[in-house]
């Protein structure tokens, strides 16, 4: 059978991991919170009523595209594909290409952050392999203007966080709203890991100070893992009501 990710490949072992998988959506969190295109996720209401189920439900599609064979991972895609065009057709206009470009951009960058945040650096192959899966899962959605290699990724990149974030009233509500569902010491510990991952333009803007808390944590957790007591830590983490979608984040390990 032919996956849509190869066996031994890095993004199996990022995708694979809760924790990875954990600051990949607080970095996430954080950028779209200051795009310029966050009405579109207003305009469907999915986020802003329950950032938490948003964030589980696109595990859910990140891993049926990462772990299923070309076929299972193409139909995912195209499924996403028509959720989009449909509201669009709701709202009776066009979400910008820079836009999906800039949702596109967000799964390359973090996955590589998260990764070599609570791992190792990764080598030049391996930041292509995560562009190169990525860039074929734009191209199957059919976005435009996608760079053809790692190094151009990188100068678009730049020129995307330079050109499409801003903060705007509905920054601050977005904020208000992973505050509402988290809770106060939950939300804190949002903000802390979103200084450790984010560019430092996404941190500049959101006016975060340079010291998080959670870095002389780091440690620490990385050695819950090899002790098998992150679980623990991701439950602390995250509310009791998503106690089944914590465990299922480490349901493909590397």
């Amino acid at each position: 059978m032919e996956y849509f990710v190869k066996h031994g490949s890095v993004v199996r072992e990022i995708w694979g991991k809760g924790d990875t998988i954990l600051f990949i959506f607080a970095g996430a969190s954080a950028e779209f919170a200051l795009n310029k295109a966050v009405d579109w996720l207003y305009f469907t209401g999915r986020l802003p009523a329950d950032p938490l189920g948003r964030l589980f439900s696109t595990v859910g599609y990140a891993r049926q595209i990462v772990f299923s064979s070309m076929e299972g991972a193409h139909k995912a895609i195209d499924t996403m594909a028509k959720i989009h065009a449909g509201v669009e057709a709701k709202r009776g206009m066009a979400i910008p290409d820079w836009a999906y470009r800039d949702v596109l951009f967000m799964l390359i960058d973090y996955s590589i952050r998260s990764f070599e945040l609570l791992e190792r650096a990764l080598t030049e192959a391996e930041k292509e392999d995560v562009f190169e899966v990525f860039w074929r899962v734009g191209t199957r959605m059919g976005l435009q203007g996608l760079p053809d290699s790692y190094p151009a990724w990188l100068i678009m990149r730049t020129q995307h966080l330079k050109e499409n974030l801003a903060p705007s009233h509905l920054t601050t509500d977005l904020y208000k709203q992973y505050r509402k569902h988290l809770g106060p010491v939950r939300y804190r510990l949002l903000l802390e890991g979103q200084k450790l991952i984010v560019p430092a333009n996404v941190h500049d803007q959101l006016g975060f100070n340079k010291w998080s808390t959670l870095k002389p944590v780091l440690r620490l957790y990385k050695l819950s893992r090899h002790l098998r007591a992150d679980w623990l830590i991701k439950s602390l983490i995250l509310p009791p009501a998503y106690k089944t979608e914590i465990k299922e984040l480490d349901v493909h390990p590397a």
